[in-house]
């Protein structure tokens, strides 16, 4: 079957309903069908093909049932499971509020689906750092082990917030969301 037709298969065997929330794609066990192309940029592009969807409804309905097995990123419905490509993260945090300040601070995250995501103990920040370049990459986690690159914009206003503390003998610059702070970096 060519990867058009798998992905209309895909789309017609999602769950449909009036109901709110994401399916529950880590109780679906289906048969893996293989990979198809379509890949997830480091920007947060969908591409099928070759060819970035332009339908952002259909990223958005895509973005409801992918899900990370290992080091693989699937697409899983109940009756099927194909493989996708993943450059970086398959989100992307696009926006930030922040709510109240010190301690209490709430910093609430738009990802590039317009699924809403509060940092805190369920929902941490974290920061790579590059090997041999040393540029932050920072993540936030949306659900089960999937994360959303946080976009060098939103990261600034992040540093922007950023407050010292001391953790195991060092100085470092973080925020606090959800009563929990997250370290971003060493404070210089």
């Amino acid at each position: 079957m060519s990867d058009t037709g798998k992905v209309g298969d895909l789309l017609a065997q999602i769950p449909k309903g009036e109901k709110k929330g994401l399916p529950p794609v880590h109780l679906w066990n289906p048969a893996f069908c293989g990979d198809i192309d379509m890949r997830i940029a480091r920007d947060g592009t969908w591409f099928y093909m070759g060819t970035p969807i332009g339908r952002q409804a259909m990223v958005k309905l895509f973005s409801t049932i992918i899900r990370r097995d290992g080091d693989k990123y699937v697409l899983v419905t109940p009756v099927e499971m194909v493989g996708i490509q993943v450059d970086d993260a398959p989100f992307v945090a696009v926006s930030l509020q922040v709510e109240g300040g010190g301690e209490s601070q709430l910093l609430r995250f738009t990802s590039n689906v317009e699924d809403e995501i509060v940092a805190g103990a369920d929902h941490p920040i974290r920061v790579e750092l590059d090997a041999q370049t040393g540029e932050p990459a920072p993540y936030l986690h949306v659900r089960s082990n999937l994360e959303a690159l946080i976009h060098r914009n939103v990261f600034y206003q992040l540093v922007e917030l950023a407050v010292p503390r001391d953790i195991d003998g060092q100085r470092w610059l973080g925020v606090w969301s959800g009563g929990q702070f997250f370290p971003i970096g060493l404070e210089p």
